[in-house]
Formats: C-alpha cells, structure tokens, sequence
C-alpha cells in the first residue's frame, strides 16, 4: 500500500499582513504533481486544513481545486480529518455524498470509530480516521469521565479501535495531535495550557502506521511508524531550517514500513538576513533570492531613517526587521519614575541605553557632563 502524507496545510494563513494563498497553490500544485507521479493508492491529510476555523473564499477555493485535481483528475482517494484550527462542522458539510466519489472527511469526532478499508495485492488496510477533538467533547461522546486530557482521549479512542479492528487487516491510524518526543515550532497553536495537551507515543501500540499532523517540522518517532509529514511552507521566521516535504510511506504485507520524504519546493523562501543595513543592501545584486520573504536582523547600533523602505528597495518582500542589541529596551529609567526630577545627565544615559541595549562608557560620560556644564552655563549668562 502506497500512501502519501501531508498535513497542517493552513489554507488562508496571512504572515506579517501578507497573504500566502498563491505560495500554498504553488505547493499544493507540486502535491498534485507528485500524486500523479507516484501514483499513491491513497492521500492522508492530517489535520489543520485551513489556517482558522472561519476561512476566507479564496482558501475554500483552493481546497475544492486541489480536492477534485486529486480525487477526479487522479483517481486517488483523499482520507481528511479537522485539526485544531479547523470548524469541524463546516469541514465535515457534506461528507457522507463526498465518500462517495473517494473524498473521506471526519470533521466531527463521534463514538463510531468504523474504518475506511482499502485493498491491495495483500490484502485489506484499515484507515482509521480521529478528528482532533477537545478532551470534554471526547468524554461526552464517550460517555467517559474519567477521560481530563489529551492523553486520556487519545487512548480512549484507540482502546475502541483496538476492540473493533480486524487483526487480520494492517491498520493504519491518522491523527491530529502533540505526541511526547516530537518537536515543537513556534507556529503552532498550544492545544492547552502546561503538559496537558501531550499524548504519549505508547498509545499508538500495535498500530502499523500512525499519520499525524499538528507539528510543523517534519519527523518521525518509533523508527517511522509515527510519522509528522509537517506544514507544506513555513510558517514561521523559527521555521527556516526545516526542509518542508510530503512523506511517501510503503506498507508491506507484513505491516512494515518503509517512508521518504518527498521535498516541496517553495514560491519564496522564508529566510533571515544578518548584518548592518548597509551591508545587506550591498550583498543583495548577488542574491539569487531577492523575492523571498526575509527578516533582517540589523547590527548597527545608530539610529536608522526608513530602515524598512530601504530593505525593499532590495527586497520587495521584506517582513520584518529585528534589532537584537535593542533587545534590553527598557533598562533606562525605571517605570514610574518622575522625569522632572532627574538630572538631565541620567536622562540622556537612560536614552543612551533604551537605544544601544549599552551603558555610557566613562569617557563618554566626561564628554556629556562638560557638555551639559557649558549649556548650563551659556543659559545662566543669557538669564535676566
């Protein structure tokens, strides 16, 4: 059996005001491409398929497009399940007609936990699709009190699974969560506050291939049987390490896996440029990548007039500008303090520091005591 992985697509996602619609297009064309080239017997989507639960037009669009392009244009069913950012009930509209024509989608998670079943030459594989679902809405379907957090739910769920499934057929479970051992960004949503939200990879026991989406990096826990296919783009400046991929995943007749990581190539990259604004002005006529979407971070310690305006002068989809040795900001005056009772030699080394993230050296402060000595002087003698 040979299935596609993606996930935490996150349709309609604006980053710093821009929208990224046309950067998901071009990556889910890619995704298209590569159904039509490996000729997957199945595509799973993992959760998070829009960026927030009331998505615009234009990222519902882009869903229906890429749906038929895969489902009637290919001939390859899609398996789709809401992630935490998804309305499960505006997901799940239409689902039962959809099945029909090999487009699966669980919206809304229910105490029927039924496969979907897919042959090959071996057999039969049981697709076990689990919408994300908050601990409360699993105890209530589950009738399950004792069900207080993720973990719990998780393991509730798989327990029916493991009390319906065939163990004459492989299984294979596609889930939206936080599994202990995997690696965060910084761009995804917390799916609760503290430890709570995890969900301890024992659970996924027994299971031959576990397909969960929520973390953005892509990765593999439990020698690849646990896989995270990762977001399509990056999301996030934390991102720009990550090789964003689709995972290609091989399920023998035993139940073995063997997995590749198919990487998609990006419309703009995500990138972070380091150094004075000068000099990345000049380094910019040998940047291959002048129309990526870029985060400078400035090492000049004077003040900057229309820093931004001059960046997109090199790079017209500039972000963001950091200046990290102003990250002490507010090591000046301390708050509250009342300025017309402050010398005006700790004024100015109070703004000398909220604007260099340094304090005067001992020279420097001879410089502006004799300074202010001379004004004092020169406002004395023109005094009536």
């Amino acid at each position: 059996m040979r299935i596609l992985h993606t996930a935490d697509w996150h349709l309609g996602r604006v980053y710093h005001g821009v929208s990224l619609l046309e950067d998901q297009a071009h990556v889910l064309d890619q995704l298209v491409g590569l159904v039509r080239s490996e000729r997957p017997d199945v595509v799973l989507i993992a959760g998070d398929v829009y960026d927030r639960s009331v998505p615009p037009a234009e990222a519902v669009r882009l869903l229906d497009e890429t749906l038929t392009r895969i489902v009637v244009g290919e001939g390859t069913p899609v398996l789709l399940i809401a992630g935490n950012h998804d309305s499960p009930d505006r997901l799940g509209f239409g689902a039962r007609l959809l099945a029909e024509a090999g487009l699966t989608v669980r919206g809304l998670a229910t105490a029927d936990v039924s496969p979907v079943l897919l042959r090959d030459p071996y057999g039969e594989v049981a697709f076990y699709p689990l919408p994300y679902a908050e601990p409360p809405w699993v105890r209530q379907c589950l009738e399950d009190e004792s069900i207080a957090d993720h973990h719990a739910a998780m393991q509730a769920q798989i327990e029916r699974i493991r009390r319906l499934h065939d163990p004459s057929r492989r299984s294979v479970l596609i889930a939206h969560a936080f599994v202990q051992g995997g690696t965060a960004s910084e761009s995804e949503r917390p799916l609760s506050v503290g430890g709570t939200g995890l969900v301890g990879a024992e659970v996924f026991e027994g299971l031959h291939f576990v397909a969960l989406g929520h973390l953005h990096r892509p990765q593999s826990l439990a020698g690849g049987r646990i896989d995270y296919a990762g977001s399509p783009l990056k999301y996030s400046f934390a991102e720009v390490g990550h090789d964003k991929s689709v995972s290609l995943v091989e399920l023998d007749g035993q139940g073995c896996v063997r997995l590749e990581r198919l990487r998609l190539t990006p419309r703009r990259d995500l990138r972070i440029l380091s150094g004075s604004l000068d000099e990345i002005l000049a380094a910019a006529g040998d940047d291959p990548g002048r129309d990526d979407y870029v985060l400078a971070r400035l090492t000049d310690t004077g003040a900057l007039l229309d820093a931004m305006g001059k960046l997109r002068t090199a790079y017209p989809n500039a972000l963001a500008i950091e200046r990290p040795q102003f990250a002490g900001a507010g090591a000046g005056l301390e708050a509250g303090t009342d300025h017309r009772k402050v010398g005006l030699d700790e004024l100015f080394e109070a703004f000398y520091r909220e604007m260099t993230g340094r304090a005067l050296d001992e020279s420097a402060r001879r410089l502006l005591h004799a300074e202010i000595s001379a004004l004092s002087q020169q406002e004395r003698e023109v005094a009536p």
